[in-house]
C-alpha cells in the first residue's frame, strides 16, 4: 500500500470512529461516560485535523474552493427563512 492510500484509509477510519463515538454520546445517559467519550472524540478530531494537514501538504487531498459571498448569503437566507 502506498502512502497516499494509507493516509486516506487513516482519515476514513478516523471519520467512521468519530461518527460512532458521536452516536454513543447522543445515546448515553451517564454523564461521566459522556464526558469520557467527548474527550476521546475531541482527541480524535485533533488527530483527524493533523492527518488532513499532512494529506493536504503532500498533495493527497485538494480541498474544495472557498465559498463566495453569494453562496454564503444563500445559505444564511435558507437557514433564517
Amino acid at each position: 500500500m502506498n502512502e497516499k492510500l494509507a493516509v486516506g484509509d487513516v482519515l476514513s477510519c478516523l471519520n467512521t470512529a468519530s461518527t460512532m463515538i458521536t452516536h454513543a454520546i447522543e445515546h448515553s445517559d451517564n454523564e461521566q461516560f459522556r464526558q469520557l467519550l467527548t474527550d476521546s472524540r475531541n482527541k480524535m478530531d485533533s488527530l483527524k485535523w493533523d492527518t488532513y494537514a499532512i494529506a493536504k501538504e503532500k498533495g493527497y487531498y485538494i480541498p474544495a474552493a472557498p465559498a463566495g459571498n453569494a453562496d454564503l448569503e444563500q445559505v444564511k437566507t435558507a437557514i433564517s427563512g
